[in-house]
């Protein structure tokens, strides 16, 4: 009787890349990453574990123990003594004004340079892109003195001035951050397709209707990813502020850590909750808009 041999099974092809080569593991790709990761946590980390611990217990085994007690008596003090409510909402009435105007204009700006075609759009796109090269102090002094000699109403100024008002501040950090923003919505602008404008000009469209009903509405990843970067450049600003208000109740919540210094000696772990409760609308910002803003710094990498 004679014996069928079973078929032999084989073993399965590996998966292989390009041009049957096999996948590349980057592992000094995110090695990099993890340590970059790390030194980027580390502070963070360190202020909230600081802020955690009352002043006896690192007075008595040091900061670098993991002795003591842990609570957030130092995050409630630090609110009480630094002010932070009145703080905050100076902040945001700087910030958000700052970050609405900026994005306003530099996409006015983007638009004319990359959806327009006309004599002078790359000079200006050039021009708007090398203020970004000059360096903000570099203006301070000037800038001050013009808006200490621009006259104004007391009822709109109490100083008579641009000086000790919020929109010293605002018109400075919306000038200083609309080259920046140019730059990258007009690079964004360029890649959308020349077919939607040109189909809304044949049916009649103006620019400003191709403006604001065609590419303001597939921009909105890009304004997600530069609304969240400029939203933490201008809230962490803390020169410009300085500098034109001299009034301590109108200062930022980047100012109001300065309430927390002790004359003769300073309480670090009071410091580092105030500093750590000061990044806590950044971070807020960050996570509810990462969706959008991972998907305006990679939307349009790879074409096809």
């Amino acid at each position: 009787m004679s014996v069928i041999a079973a078929p032999s099974i084989k073993e399965a092809p590996k998966a292989t890349g390009i041009g049957g080569s096999r996948p590349r593991r980057h592992y000094a790709t995110h090695l990099i990453l993890i340590v970059l990761a790390a030194m980027w946590l580390l502070p963070l980390g360190w202020s909230v574990y600081t802020a955690l611990r009352p002043i006896a217990s690192t007075n008595q085994y040091g900061y670098f123990s993991l002795a003591g007690p842990y609570n957030f008596d130092n995050f409630i003090a630090a609110w009480n003594q630094g002010g932070f409510s009145k703080y905050f909402l100076n902040s945001a009435l700087i910030t958000v004004p700052s970050v609405l105007l900026t994005l306003f204009f530099s996409s006015l700006m983007a638009f004319a340079v990359s959806r327009v075609n006309w004599k002078f759009n790359i000079t200006l796109l050039i021009l708007f892109t090398a203020g970004n090269l000059l360096p903000p102090q570099v203006l301070a002094a000037p800038l001050f003195q013009m808006f200490k000699h621009l006259n104004l109403p007391y009822w709109f100024s109490d100083s008579g001035t641009l000086l000790n008002t919020y929109i010293s501040v605002i018109a400075v950090d919306t000038a200083f951050q609309i080259g920046f923003c140019t730059f990258v919505l007009s690079n964004y602008m360029k890649a959308l397709s020349s077919d939607l404008t040109e189909a809304a000009l044949v049916d009649g469209a103006g620019i400003w209707r191709q403006y604001w009903s065609i590419i303001m509405p597939l921009c909105r990843p890009a304004f997600a990813a530069l609304g969240t970067l400029e939203v933490i450049f201008i809230y962490n600003d803390f020169f410009w502020p300085l500098l034109f208000i001299q009034s301590g109740d109108r200062l930022p919540v980047t100012t109001a850590i300065n309430n927390l210094q002790g004359v003769f000696l300073s309480n670090y772990n009071l410091l580092a909750a105030g500093a750590t409760i000061t990044v806590i609308p950044t971070l807020v910002i960050y996570l509810v808009l990462q969706r959008q803003f991972v998907a305006g710094l990679t939307l349009g990498a790879s074409k096809g």
